[in-house]
């Protein structure tokens, strides 16, 4: 079986686990890093995305494998993706497959709860452009619901941006934080 190529960074190289990264739009000026978000007045359990005018950096993500053997991230690579920063609202920063948005019917992606898994995927032939997509797991396939694969975009609710899954995706790039 052919290995899958390597996700690189802005620099580069390939992503490793337990780096600290930054998740840039691979747009220039379109919005900031991935940061966490407020929902309905809710502490920052959500995915989300700096606005291009706040000046913040957001918070570096950290990718940890399912197979701990496994050091370079590659596209095949199912990780956690964790923020390095904490929550204000002492919970975990392990993103996961969050509720479904009634009116768009777009799942979010959240933190706190049990990890999801996901893999990154790349959107164009010369490298460096990469989007999220997550798969959540599913023990009993007859009572799961919708157990799809989702790829990740961005959802504008009220001025703020959050990471969702099912429509349309948005681009990423890596910029390692150390």
């Amino acid at each position: 079986m052919a290995q899958s190529p390597p996700v690189l960074d802005a620099g580069g190289e390939p992503l490793r686990s337990g780096v600290e990264y930054l998740a840039d739009p691979a747009v220039a000026d379109v919005a900031g890093s991935l940061t966490l978000v407020a929902r309905n007045g809710s502490c920052p359990f959500y995915v989300g995305q700096e606005s291009a005018r706040s000046g913040r950096l957001g918070i570096p993500v950290i990718f940890t494998p399912r197979n701990p053997q496994e050091t370079i991230i590659t596209e095949s690579t199912e990780v956690n993706v964790t923020f390095s920063g904490v929550s204000t609202c002492v919970r975990n920063t392990a993103w996961t497959i969050g509720g479904e948005d009634p009116q768009t019917r777009r799942r979010f992606v959240a933190t706190g709860a049990e990890p999801s898994y996901f893999q990154i995927k790349s959107r164009n032939q010369l490298g460096g452009s990469y989007t999220f997509q997550g798969c959540p797991q599913c023990v009993d396939e007859p009572d799961c619901g919708r157990p799809t694969c989702g790829t990740a975009g961005i959802l504008i609710q009220n001025g703020t941006r959050f990471l969702v899954l099912d429509g349309p995706e948005f681009t990423f790039m890596f910029v390692r934080a150390n």
